[in-house]
């Protein structure tokens, strides 16, 4: 074996060694950012949890409060009434927040986005100015 060929088996063995080396620190990162990704979603969730059961115990109070003055039955019917009014609310507010970022040709309003041949290529945009022409003398 000589120089050459100890060198080029030392410039492998670096090169395995530095592959091996890149793919730990990969792995590990990635293993890093899952956990706190998963650590913020298990928040999430628990901050959901949480809050149903909030709600409930609002809800239950609510109902709890009328039945002083009404009879059971009616206690409920109102409390039912005024969550659906607030789901009904919450939902016209996520609606209408989406129909802000839908474009204007799936409402059904402005121009398609393609042209009607059906090539699939938008029209060109019209420039804000006239393009400077040069003058050509006849």
């Amino acid at each position: 074996m000589d120089r050459s060929d100890h060198l080029e088996h030392l410039d492998k063995h670096l090169v395995e060694e530095l592959a091996q080396v890149a793919r730990e620190t990969v792995r590990d990162e990635l293993r890093e950012q899952s956990r706190k990704r998963r650590r913020t979603a298990v928040l999430y969730a628990a901050s959901g949890a949480v809050a149903l059961y909030a709600g409930g115990a609002l809800a239950l109070a609510v109902g709890l409060a009328l039945a002083a003055g009404l009879p059971g039955w009616a206690a409920a019917l109102i409390t039912a009434a005024l969550l659906g009014a607030v789901a009904y609310f919450l939902r016209g507010l996520a609606h209408s927040g989406h129909r802000r970022h839908t474009p204007h040709h799936v409402l059904g309003g402005g121009p398609p986005a393609t042209p009607p041949t059906g090539l699939g290529m938008p029209y060109p945009p019209m420039p804000d100015t006239r393009p400077d022409t040069p003058h050509h003398r006849a």
